[in-house]
């Protein structure tokens, strides 16, 4: 990722940071010069980074419900 990495903590940013990262591998693998190796290796990345993202807005999520009772 660049140098604009959102600080420890902002789970917004972290999550607008693997957003944007998404946009860029998307639009990289719709290159059709890519290569199979490297759109394997970028759709590995983008699968990693779905995952990451989606347990950061579960954990948001829970922190941010509150307590049943």
């Amino acid at each position: 990722m660049s140098g604009d990495a959102p600080a420890l903590g902002d789970p917004a940013g972290e999550i607008d940071a693997m957003a944007a990262r998404l946009r860029e591998l998307a639009a990289l693998l719709r290159d059709p010069e890519a290569g199979d190796e490297p759109a394997a290796e970028l759709a590995r990345e983008a699968a990693e980074l779905v995952s990451r993202a989606g347990n950061e807005i579960d954990r948001v999520l829970r922190e941010g419900d509150p307590e049943p009772g």
